[in-house]
This record gives C-alpha cells, structure tokens and sequence, in this order.
C-alpha cells in the first residue's frame, strides 16, 4: 500500500506553514455564519431588501459548495503550495472588497468570490493531514482540525454580531486581513509539501467542470429559495431540480468514462470512505442545524440580544474544548474507532433530545444541558468519521477524496438547513391552525383574557377588543413556533440514532487499530 511508505519528518517552517493553512480554514469556515446576527445591519447599510439579504449568504454558500469537489485535482495540479496559496490571498482581498461594497450587488459578488476562495481552502487541510503526518502523529492533528471545523460555524454568528454592535458590519469581513496576511505569507514561503503537476491538463475535463458547477450550484439555489418561493410551485426551481437530476447522471457517466477526470468516483469503491461521507452528511445537517435553528429561538421567543445569544451558544464551544484531550487520549491508546463514532452520535441525540423540552419561559440553563451534551459529543462523532473517510486512502486519491468528503458534510448542511425551514414554516402554520380551533372565545379563560388584555389596551388603540384578539393570536403563534422546534430537535435526536445501523459494516484496517495507530 502507499501509506506503507516513508513520511519525512516536518521541518519547524512546514508546521508553521501547516499551522497557517488551518488558521485559513478556521476563516473560511467562521465566514460561513459570521453575517448571520448581522444581516439587518448590512440591510441597513446597503438599502437592500429582505429578499435580497438572503443572498449574502446564499452566495458564498453556492460559490463555497461549487469549489469543493474541484480542490482535489488543482491541489494535484498546482500543488498544494500554490492552490492553497491563490485561495488564500483570493479570500484575503474578497473579505477587503466585501467591506468596501457599495450596494446590495456589489456585496453579492464579493461574498460569492470570497466563498469560491474560502471553499478552496477547506478540504486541502483536511487532505494534506493524510499526506505530510506520520499515522502516529494524526490523532492530535485530527483533534485540532475537528475543532475548528465544529467551533467556528457556533462563533461565527456571535463573533460577527459582537464586532458589528461594538464597531460596524465592515469591521467584521476585515477581520480576515492581518490572519490572511500571515497565511498567504507562511504557506507561500513555507509549505513545500509536494510538487505540481501539469500533465493533469492533458485532456482537460472541461464537460466535467462546466456539469459539476452548474449541477451544484442549482441544487444549492433550490435548497436556499425553495421555502421562500412554494418550491415546484415556482417554474424556475422545478426547472432547476429536473436540470440538477439530469446533470448530476451525466455527470457520474461522463466522470466514471472520463480519460482524465476532475473527480475520481472510484473513492467510493472504499466502503470506509462511502460510510464515512454518510456520517458526514448526517453530521453536517446537526451541526449546521443546531447551530441555526437555536439562535432562532433566542432570538425570536426569548428576546435575546445578539450578545446574550452568543453567550448562551458558547456552551457547546467550551465542552468541544473539554472533551478533546479525551477523544485525543482515545485516539491515541488505539480506541476502537466504530465505538468512538457510535458514543458521538448517541450523545448528539441525547443532546438534541433533552433540548425538545422549551417552552416561552425557557432560561439559560434550560439551554445549558443540551448543548454541553452535543458539544462534548462532537469530538467523538467528527474525529472517528474523518479517519474512517480518508484514514485508509492510498496518498495519490486522498486530495480528491478530501473534496468528496468535505462536500458531503456541506450538503448535508444545506439540505438540512432546507428542510428544516421547510418544516418549521408549515409546522407552525399547522399547529397555529389547530390551537386556534381548540380555542374557544366563549371559555372563561380566553374570554377573561380577552377582557383583561382590552383594558390594557384602553383607549391607546382605536378597538381594544380586536387588539387583544390580535396579541393572544401572536401568543398562539409564538406556542405553534415553539412546539416546531421541538419535534425539529426530536426529529435531529432520532436521525443520529440511524447511522449506528452502519457502523458495525466500518472495516478496521491495521491503521485503525492497536496503539497510536491513527
């Protein structure tokens, strides 16, 4: 095999080169959601609209998921130095750009630039783990990078709310440039990892990458409009999903008959790396998923400022912390990866089950349990599925394999992200509708209410009574929103419960066990 081969040990300058580039994916990863809590802002900055903020982040989003998949073979064609290098100084000089825009559609473009460069980014760290550490020396490795790649999307919005209401909305994509400069400094001068190679032109995939672009970012479109827009109501998103469908099956003939293709499909022949990029999938919908829809009960039920928010959302950060130096020690005495994975995912559901319980009078540390049960737990889950992925890749497969794997957990976020917006719009309508017929305005309860509430309102408002109607069909609302939640987070606690099915089928290769072999 060729992992059987001789890894030369790192000079101090190629660690520290190595160190940049995940300083660069921890950046591009935090720009993904650093908008979120900030987005009324930016509106008001730039005079957009509701419908046009969304694209601040739909844009990277698509741009991001667009790159992904391509970074594998520019990584082998230009070599890790330089494609990392390009991305790195592309997403320094769009986060510039992105706080100098002027209207709506300038910020668009820059965001989806500053995306397509930030995606880049992303799996050639996860890759280059696999290609320039010894096995011995991956645990740590792995634990840093699991780290960053589940903290940043849960700073993300906290850090970009805390800059915006301390500073403004520009400080937050400047952010970037003094981590950008050190990156594109170190990685230039300093990650000679491997050498390019040019042959890879031959008999360009130019099909491969015009179907891969135009089939991802149309998925992503769809995924992001389709609440909004009554999904194959709308004649462009029906036509998008049936062109998507199409695409993606010329896509996998053309790539498994392909000469010199842009991806290599016979990664999934691994049946590691196929459940490895299921486990990733799933964890990309809880982590981005939690991430989302807890903020949106902070904020909408509660009340919470954006720097409460933040405070509330760094549990999960601080036991991610606690629980490394286990899931390292773990890794380290040759813990058996299948059992590590199967702690993960029923901690996550348990995590995700006990936060099923809010109701409005929801407190901090109603918070509190849930999300230092799913912080702990995302070590276990991240660290076991990245080995099982790309642990057993023969060196010259493991770049493309990376950008498979990485678009997995992106995927898996954005459809989760879709469907869970999905759900709770008609979730809420529905239970609305039914609290509302089980209501009656003749009760003592509802009709004592009715009268209270009018007196409140006396003669501050032109009828009383039909305000009073209107605040308990707010609060029947707010309930209906609630109840949503709830199953959403019951539904996430079972979909982590499915993926333990598979996880007695995950072979164990002589990598994957004994003493600090990882």
């Amino acid at each position: 095999m060729e992992y059987a081969q001789e890894i030369p040990p790192l000079s101090n300058k190629q660690k520290l080169a190595f160190f940049a580039m995940v300083v660069g994916m921890f950046m591009a990863i935090l720009d993904i959601q650093i908008v979120a809590s900030s987005l009324s802002v930016i509106a008001a900055g730039l005079a957009a609209s509701t419908d046009e903020l969304s694209w601040v982040q739909t844009s990277y989003l698509i741009a991001e998921v667009i790159i992904i998949p391509m970074t594998g073979f520019l990584a082998r064609l230009l070599s890790i130095r330089i494609a990392y290098f390009v991305a790195a100084l592309g997403f320094t000089v769009m986060s510039v750009m992105c706080s100098l825009a002027w209207n709506i559609e300038s910020m668009i473009l820059f965001r989806a630039l500053q995306g397509f460069f930030g995606g880049a980014m992303i799996p050639t760290v996860f890759s280059t783990v696999f290609i320039i550490f010894p096995i011995e020396k991956r645990s740590i490795v792995t634990i840093i990078i699991g780290l960053v790649v589940t903290i940043a999307p849960t700073l993300g919005p906290t850090l970009g709310g805390y800059v915006t209401e301390i500073f403004s909305w520009h400080f937050m994509f400047l952010l970037n440039v003094l981590p950008g400069i050190f990156v594109c400094t170190a990685v230039y001068l300093y990650a000679d990892f491997d050498k390019p190679n040019l042959n890879l032109l031959n008999n360009f995939d130019f099909l491969g990458i015009f179907l891969l672009a135009t089939s991802l970012g149309s998925l992503e479109y769809v995924l992001e409009e389709g609440n909004k827009n009554g999904w194959m109501e709308d004649t462009l998103l029906l036509s998008l999903t049936v062109y998507v469908v199409i695409a993606f099956i010329v896509l996998i003939i053309h790539e498994l008959t392909c000469k010199n293709p842009l991806l290599d499909l016979s990664a999934f022949k691994d049946r590691n790396f196929t459940l490895g990029c299921a486990y990733s999938f799933t964890i990309g919908i809880g982590l981005y998923g939690a991430v989302y829809i807890l903020p949106l009960f902070l904020f909408s039920v509660t009340g919470y400022s954006t720097i409460q928010i933040g405070v509330t959302m760094m549990v999960t950060g601080v036991f991610q912390f606690l629980s490394a130096p286990i899931a390292g020690k773990m890794l380290g005495k040759g813990v058996d990866l299948r059992l590590m994975l199967a702690f993960g995912l029923i901690l996550f559901s348990l995590g995700c089950y006990t936060n099923s319980f809010l109701t409005p009078d929801s407190a901090y540390w109603e918070f509190f349990l849930p999300q230092a049960i799913r912080g702990f737990s995302l070590m276990f889950c991240f660290v076991p599925t990245n080995n099982i992925a790309l642990g057993t890749m023969p060196r010259s497969k493991v770049q493309n394999a990376s950008g498979l794997y990485n678009l997995t957990r992106n995927l898996g976020g954005a459809i989760g992200l879709a469907v869970i917006n999905s759900v709770l719009s008609s979730k809420t309508k529905m239970y609305s509708q039914y609290l509302g017929e089980n209501l009656s305005t003749s009760s003592y309860l509802v009709s004592n209410s009715i009268f209270y509430l009018s007196h409140i309102f006396g003669d501050r408002v032109i009828d009383s009574h039909q305000a009073a109607l209107q605040t308990i069909a707010g609060i029947i609302h707010r309930d209906a929103f609630i109840i949503a939640i709830n199953n959403i987070f019951s539904t996430l606690s079972v979909l982590f419960l499915i993926p333990l099915a598979f996880v007695a089928f995950t072979k164990l290769s002589n990598q994957n066990s004994g003493s600090g072999a990882h």
